[in-house]
């Protein structure tokens, strides 16, 4: 009997001490301060079930539910304090110039701009088993009606971005709402897209393709090269025009380097400004923020390695 007893405490202390420890995370957050961060629920851990594959060729996998309804209003919340046109990279330059090819707006948080991103951040990691350092930083995205991105690839084919952290190997894309109509992400070089069952409810840009209907919470995980790293011309891919209502996303592109720590390039000799500007640019923070143009990469020599303080003395 004393026996009994002393089991049903020990069973009761670990029910409590488990109890405890699954709010933490919660607690952790506290109340909401200066920078609008408060209890922001998260997503139930990790569920296989929760994953299905939708193309092998290319590879395309979506997580439901991945976010909370919470971290998506949270990302949203973020994402309308500096919204800007989207741009997209220059083939030959790999600047960032506007295009009607792509008529969004957006911007990018900070990997550590509070407890909700880093632990999103961590759970792509996890997903992925890709590093985050490897990541670029989560955009946030607001298509709104008529708005979309023409098919188009997530590899580079200038040499600039490629310095910085090399070709992009896969896209995290999560859903942010729920779009009524249209907003699709479409793979038009999907192999066997024509089988994909559809129905009226899926616009006419989505039937020229393999689609995924933009659901809250909802994540798209999907490869832009093959496993040897060479680019898959299947991955083909576009964001489909809102009909109606409102389309919220956040993209996330991993490298297959590291992008937070590129190679910088050795080339010291003559080491100085090409721009009367750099010193300005510097103070703006512009060597950490477009480091291969101001500093350099491997192959690459930087336009202000003077005034970014990287010359040798």
């Amino acid at each position: 009997m004393a026996m009994r007893k002393r089991m049903r405490g020990a069973l009761l202390a670990l029910a409590l001490l488990l109890t405890a420890t699954a709010v933490v995370p919660l607690l952790l957050l506290g109340e909401a301060g200066d920078d609008g961060v408060g209890a922001v629920a998260a997503a139930p851990p990790f569920n296989a079930s929760r994953v299905r594959a939708v193309s092998w060729r290319p590879r395309v996998f979506v997580y439901k539910g991945f976010l909370s309804d919470d971290e998506c209003d949270h990302l949203v919340k973020l994402g309308k304090r500096k919204m800007q046109r989207s741009m997209v990279a220059d083939n030959k330059s790999g600047k960032s110039v506007m295009s009607e090819v792509r008529t969004s707006s957006g911007m990018f948080l900070d990997k550590r701009q509070d407890p909700v991103v880093s632990r999103i951040e961590k759970r792509i990691a996890a997903w992925t088993f890709l590093p985050e350092e490897n990541a670029e930083n989560i955009q946030i995205l607001r298509y709104e009606h008529g708005q979309k991105y023409e098919p188009h690839f997530d590899y580079f084919h200038d040499k600039v971005n490629q310095a910085l952290g090399g070709h992009r190997y896969a896209t995290v894309l999560m859903y942010l709402s729920t779009v009524e109509k249209g907003g699709e992400t479409v793979f038009p070089n999907a192999e066997g897209w024509e089988n994909q069952p559809k129905d009226d409810t899926f616009s006419e840009c989505a039937q020229k393709g393999l689609a995924v209907k933009p659901v809250k919470g909802d994540t798209v995980l999907f490869f832009s090269l093959h496993i040897d790293g060479v680019p898959d011309p299947l991955s083909l891919h576009g964001s489909c025009p809102v009909i109606e209502g409102e389309k919220w996303s956040a993209p996330k592109w991993i490298r297959i380097r590291s992008y937070e720590h590129p190679p910088v390039s050795k080339v010291t000799e003559g080491c100085s400004d090409n721009s009367a500007r750099c010193a300005k640019w510097a103070e703006a923070g512009e060597c950490e923020k477009n480091p291969v143009y101001m500093v350099g990469a491997e192959g690459l020599p930087g336009n202000c390695r003077k005034s970014c303080g990287v010359c040798d003395s």
